[in-house]
Order: C-alpha cells, then structure tokens, then sequence
C-alpha cells in the first residue's frame, strides 16, 4: 500500500514539474503558444498543409537556420528565414519560443540568437502561427486567426514576396521594407541585391548596393509603365496613403503556387509551381538578361550573354573568390594575376613600362572619363601617365579612360555591331605578353631557321585546299566584301554547323528535281534530300531573285545555328556555291501547319486537342526566342506557313532570315526596309517600320485566330461587312458569338472554355497598341490555364478588309493583291 501511495505522488510530481516549464513541441500544428518551443527537427505546419517552419541547412551548407519552405516542393524551397546574418551550428541545441510576448530563438545557453523585436504588452498570450499563404504572424491569443497581430513575416520579408505580401516605404518612419537576395546558394545572409519601392515615384527599383539598374516605370493606376503585361499575371495593386507606400498582389487563382524572388543573379524572378513536371516554371523576370544585371560580374569581371557561364575574367585576372564564385556569388570580381608594379610617369624603375591588353568587341564599363587626345597612341600616353588609370578606349574621335576598378563589362558577340574595344592596363612581366619579352633570340633564330620548312608546307597543304575546295573559291569571288564569306570556315566564324558538299546537295535532290520540291515560300523552293545512310534533310535553296539577300542568309545560319528548342527547327548544315545558298533543316513528314488547316481534307488530321498543343508549342518557341534563349531575338515572320509539323504533329518555327537580335535591354527597333507577309505584320512595323517582341506577339496572334477558325487572315471575305478575318472574330467575340468562329470539324472535339480562352488570348496579342498587347511569357501563363479570369481584349488592329492596309498610312506603296504566302519588301514609309 505504501509502494502504491509513494508511486502515485512520484507521478503526480513528474506532472506538474512536466507542465511548469515549457512543453516541447510536437509535429502538426500550425501555432507555437507561449508554453511551446521548436527545436531539432520539429516543425509547425500550415493548416492546409502548404507551408511548413522549422529548422534547415542550406544546399551543403553546415550552418543552420530557422525558415518556411513550401511543404510539398521537392527540393526544399524556401520563402522566409528568421536567422539569416546569424546562423547556429547545431539545430538541436537550439529553441524557438515565446518568451515577453516576442518569438525569439535562443541557443542553449539562451543566448538570444534572433527575435521579432516588438514591444507587446501580451507576453502570457502570444501565440505564433503559420498560415497557408505562408506568412507567420505573431498575435495575442484572444485575437481571431485571421487577425494582422502585431508583427509578421510578410512585412519583414528576406528575398522571396509571396502574393498577399506587402513591398511598403513606411512615410512616418522613412523606413523601407526591401527584398534582398541572399549572398549565394548557400547563404541566406543579405546580399547586394535589392528590390524596394520608389520613395521619390510611384515605382518598384532594383539596386547592387546603391546603384539602381532597373526600375518598373510609373503606376498610371492600372499598370507599370515599363511592365504592362504583369497584370495578365496576377492583380497587382499600388496604394499610396499618407502613411506609406506600397506594392501587393493576389493571384487570379489563390490555389496555385507562384513567388516573385530576388535572386541571387540580380533578376527579379516570378515563377510558378508546374505539379504535373515537379518543377518550377520562369514566367517573368527582369531585367530580361542577366547581363543586363549593372556589375553582376564584379569588378575586372565581364558578362557574356551566349556563354553557359556568363562570368569570366579579364585576361590577365583571376578570381577573387572561387568560392564565391562556385556558389554563384561573383560580386567579388576579378583581381590581377601580377600586381601592377609601382610606376613613375608610367614606368617602373627598372624602366620597364606597364602595357595594354587589347580587349575587342565588348560594352563598355560605367563611369568613363573624356580627355583630350589627337589619336590612339596619345590616349594610351595618356593613361599610361596616370598610376591610377585602369584603362582606355580611342574609337577615332574620343579618348575614353577609366580610373580604379572597371564595372559592367560585356562580352558582345561580333554579330551585335556595337562592340567596342578597351585596352586594359597590365604588368609588363604579366604572362600574358610573355611571347615578346622573354628568349627573343632563340625565338628570332627558331623562326629563321624553320622558315623554308613552314614555305614548303604551306604550300603542300594550299594545293591539297585547292584541290578538295574549288567550290568555295567561285563562292569567296561571288559575295568579295561581305561577311557570308568567312562562313566556309568553321571554326573562324564559330557557325557551330557543318559546311555541306554542293555535290552532295545536287546527289541528295536528284539536281533539285520537282519530284523532291516539297513546297516554295517566298525565299525560294524546299526540296526534300536522301543523304548517305538514308537520312532525310530539308533543302531550302534561296532562288537568285529572292529577297533573302547575302545578309539575310547569314543572318538565318549564324542564328538558327545557336537556338535550340524543342519547337524551333533545327538546322543540320549550310553550303554555299557561286551565287547558289543552302540550308539543310532536319526534314518534318508533316511539312507546314498551313497546308494542314486550310486544306479541306487534311485539317480533319488535327483535332482540338492537337490544335491546342500546337498552340501552346509555338507559344513556348516564341517564349524562347525572346526571353529564355542567350539572345534576344524577334522572329519577323511568324506565320502558318513557317510552322513545321514533324511525325507527331509538334510544331517547330523555321525561317529565321528575317530574325533579328535586339541588344541589351532593348526591345524595340527600327529599319528602313520593311519585309513581312502582309496578314501578319503588326500595324507599328507595316506602317512605321518599328519592330519588337510584340511585333511577333501580334504574328503570333493572328496564327492562334487562323488556327482556331480554319481560315485566312488575307484572303477572307465576310459578306455582310467588308471584314477580314480579324474583324469577323471581333464581331462575332463582341455579340458574345464566340463559339461561331470554331473550324466545324473542332465542334465535337473541342473543349468550349479552352476555346474561348483562346480566342481571348489571340485577341489580347492582335490588339492595335503593342503596350496592350501581353508578352508571350503572359500568354504560356495564360494558355497553360495558371491564370483565372483573363484581360478583357479592346478592338484589334486591321479589322477591315482593303487593298493594301486597312489603317491609314503614310506610305505611299500599295498592292493590289496579296499571297498569305507572299513575302513583302518594301522601302519604309516615315
């Protein structure tokens, strides 16, 4: 009896001493109270199971940290961190708790690590809980869940602003909630990148450091003046009270996933959650290059778009951290692999003077300086004469010269045309001028004594050339002075495809029999070609009178050649032959979309489903073309008959001969030279000559409405009204008809939402304004239905069916009748 009476007060004690000190947290739970603490692997959970809290370690990181990751997104993903200038090495030693009404976590010794850092007059009551948009707010207790409490993850945010989320300028305290990217993939520590609102204008900015290098453009109440098509994405609000500033959004569908991150690479990313490939999928980001990003390569560092590392350093420069570096983080840049030695008016007192390295075909660095020099040779004095001058650059009329550290460098590549060259200053023992400054005898003897060998080989292997590449010399001689020439040399014009065999050409289409001629555009025939071992290549042969010129040609080679997608066909191969010119394609049995969908028989071969895919491949081809490709690139021709279909029906754009790379941040361009298909061009590049990436929105539009409808843009005639084929859609979208407009043959297929999304979505890019118009990442946003209600779509441009265009214009050029097939040139009409 005794035994029971002393077991049952040892259990009453162990109870009570269990309940009078903090209960340690168990997993489920989407609060922590003020008798709970966090610790270990423990975690809380939102109540739909979105977002968890807990403890976690960075890629291979040893630190720890306390953060909110998504729950059900593999690999881990992280949207907040608590601790991150102050991480711990043992998550386990470690607590997260209530403690004066604050969440606070502690190490082992209580040691205050990290804390919210508010004045609360509840410390008994304060609870911490975690909600399903991923915000963690701390509140008193008796306050509704849904309360803001008195401090939260939403407004102190660390890169990543989660819709719901707030972007604020506090006017009373002038203080800043900013988006700031971590230092690199496995450091959550602030970096030099930054997201804020504009104190001074009604606009977001992006910063390194102080230096802004992005900004949004001015709210006008609707949208961002620099970035229209956001609101295609979600609802984007900007409120502006006498208490403060701010930027929030929602989504149009609250289930899906979607963040906007301050990455590491100073691009403000918006990506949203693809269940079905486990991944995240880029929608938008800005700025649209990463070379665009100001100094992202550091100091000496320099940016090259086309490489699949976009940092490198100077010759004669090394990195400064390839720690850094190997994580992504090369905010540290470059230094000189041999230290400048100590100059005197240029020279050191050995006498020896310090030299330049020339550096070709790049933008120049920021913060130049403009002296006065007659020609190059006084502008190097002139830097060579100043210890603290870096480099310089003398383009026969400007002396430019940098003094200290040398910033946002790019690499361009020879096809950009704005390249300039900078001369770099270096040690003279630096190795890379060690083939003139060390052994110079031995080298003066060695070439003099090897020099009838080099003559005798030289001119075995020019006879050998001659011998098995006559062909190309009838080629140099016919296009003398333009650039094409150099693309018979592979490895000089970096072209990346192989020169083809003209014989072999003539082998392969039976000397371009009509029986092989697959179809003919408006550069010329396409044959079909049966290669060695049975392989079947598409033959396109420029004709002599095409308007596909030498330019043109090179044009389409050297770019098609760096692009590969998917939906954008690929080239295999190239010859040229006199003033013949050949592109080899890799052959699609199912040749053009237009000879399908206006074909009265072969359109039945495309049912809804596969028309949608078609849709959406294009969609996604364009998508890389403009952003997601090393170049920024608009095609020019986008049309029916440049979308090939292969076995499968999967759609792939070709002829890039119009195609053009737009620098930089730009995105608009001009030319004098209008040359287009006349039902595709966009109002601003037939009437003005002014192109961009939604000249090919535009294109890309008319091709969703032709496929959708089973008809021609050019060529339609709607009898009540004197309509082409995009003013029909808009009466018939505008009496709410929609549905009218749909190929018969899709009636039974088609999935009537999907169809009227989009009609929609072809309307938005065929509208008269091109700020109107979305870019193709809001259209995959929109066709891949990760958008709920869409844009209302305004009336589009060339609804009238006339000779020539249908909106008035300057120019004075009309025809009288026009071939969807056809393609224009014609001189600009400004």
């Amino acid at each position: 009896m005794i035994t029971k009476i002393s077991s049952c007060f040892k259990f009453s004690v162990l109870f009570i001493v269990c309940f009078s000190m903090n209960i340690n947290f168990s997993d489920g739970a989407d609060s922590i109270t003020a008798n709970q603490s966090l610790s270990g692997n423990q975690r809380i959970v939102s109540s739909g199971n979105i977002f968890e809290l807990g403890f976690f370690t960075p890629g291979n990181s040893s630190r720890y940290y306390v953060g909110i990751w998504y729950k059900n997104v593999t690999p881990k993903t992280i949207v907040w961190v608590a601790n991150r200038e102050t991480p711990m090495s043992d998550m386990n030693s470690a607590e997260l708790k209530i403690l004066h009404g604050n969440l606070v976590l502690m190490d082992k010794s209580q040691v205050l690590i990290w804390s919210t850092n508010v004045n609360s007059t509840t410390s008994s009551s304060a609870v911490a809980t975690l909600g399903d948009n991923g915000n963690l707010v701390l509140r008193d207790g008796s306050e509704p869940r849904t309360s803001e409490g008195f401090w939260q993850s939403f407004y102190n945010p660390t890169d990543t602003f989660l819709p719901g989320g707030k972007l604020a300028y506090d006017k009373r305290t002038k203080t800043k909630q900013l988006l700031t990217s971590w230092k690199n993939s496995e450091d959550p520590a602030p970096g030099i990148f930054s997201l804020e609102v504009d104190p001074n204008g009604r606009q977001f900015i992006l910063r390194r450091n102080r230096t802004e290098y992005w900004a949004s453009g001015a709210w006008n109440g609707r949208i961002f003046s620099s970035v229209p098509g956001l609101n295609y994405i979600y609802n984007l609000s900007y409120v502006d009270n006498a208490n403060e500033t701010y930027v929030t959004y929602s989504l149009f569908d609250p289930s899906s996933l979607f963040r906007s991150v301050m990455d590491i690479s100073g691009q403000l990313k918006q990506t949203s959650w693809v269940e079905n490939t486990k991944e995240w999928k880029l929608m938008w980001n800005q700025p649209g290059q990463q070379c665009d990003v100001y100094a992202y390569c550091g100091a000496f560092g320099t940016c090259n778009q086309l490489s699949s590392t976009s940092c490198y350093c100077l010759r004669g420069f090394k990195q400064k951290s390839e720690t850094g570096w190997n994580l992504k983080d090369y905010s540290s840049g470059c230094v000189r692999a041999v230290d400048l030695l100590q100059c005197r008016n240029g020279s050191t007192s050995t006498g020896r003077k310090d030299k330049f390295l020339e550096n070709s075909q790049v933008r120049l660095p920021k913060h130049s300086q403009s002296v006065i020099a007659g020609n190059a040779g006084e502008c190097e004095s002139v830097c060579l004469s100043n210890c603290s001058c870096t480099a310089y650059s003398y383009d026969g009329k400007a002396c430019l010269v940098w003094n200290g550290e040398l910033l946002n460098l790019q690499q361009l590549s020879v096809y950009e045309g704005s390249g300039r060259t900078i001369y770099v200053r270096l040690s003279a023992s630096d190795s890379q001028f060690s083939s003139t400054k060390n052994g110079k005898g031995v080298v003066i003897g060695a070439v003099v004594g090897s020099v009838a060998v080099v003559m005798v080989l030289l001119a075995i292997v020019g006879v050998v050339i001659w011998r098995h590449q006559r062909h190309i010399i009838g080629t140099t001689n016919a296009v003398e002075g333009s650039s094409v020439a150099n693309l018979g040399e592979d490895d000089k014009s970096g072209v990346g495809v192989p020169f083809c065999n003209w014989e072999s050409i003539l082998a392969a289409t039976e000397n371009f029999s009509d029986v092989h001629k697959l179809g003919e555009g408006g550069f010329g025939p396409v044959y079909k070609g049966l290669f060695r071992g049975g392989r079947e290549i598409a033959v396109k042969r420029l004709s002599s009178c095409s308007v596909q010129g030498i330019n043109e040609f090179q044009n389409e080679v050297v770019l098609i050649a760096k692009l590969q997608h998917r939906n954008l066909v690929r080239l295999l191969g190239y010859c040229i032959k006199e003033n013949e010119k050949i592109l080899l394609y890799e052959y699609m049995p199912n040749k053009s979309l237009d000879a399908i969908i206006f074909d009265q028989k072969l359109c039945m071969l495309l049912d809804w489903k596969k028309r949608f895919d078609i849709i959406l491949g294009i969609a996604r081809g364009v998508l890389y073309l403009h952003q997601d490709s090393r170049l920024r690139i608009i095609h020019r021709d986008l049309k029916t008959s440049n979308i090939l279909l292969d076995d499968e029906m999967n759609p792939k754009i070709s002829d890039f001969g119009l195609a053009r790379i737009v620098e930089g941040k730009g995105t608009i361009a001009s030319t004098k030279r209008v040359i287009g298909t006349y039902g595709y061009m966009s109002p601003e590049y037939a009437l003005d000559g002014l192109f961009s990436i939604k000249s090919d929105v535009f294109s890309f539009g008319v091709v969703v409405l032709e496929i959708i409808c089973g008809k021609r843009n050019v060529g339609f005639h709607q009898s009540i009204e004197d309509l082409n084929l995009l003013g029909h859609v808009w009466r018939l979208w505008s009496e709410n008809n929609a549905l009218d407009l749909v190929d018969p043959i899709l009636l039974e297929s088609c999935e009537k939402s999907e169809v009227i999304k989009c009609i929609n979505v072809g309307l938005l890019c065929v509208e008269d304004d091109p700020s109107d118009r979305p870019t193709m990442s809001n259209v995959v946003l929109m066709l891949s239905g990760e958008t709920g209600v869409l844009p209302v779509p305004n009336q589009p441009a060339f609804v009238m069916r006339k000779r020539g265009f249908s909106t008035s214009s300057s120019s004075s050029n009309k025809v009288e009748s026009i071939s969807n097939n056809l393609t224009i040139s014609m001189p600009q009409g400004r």
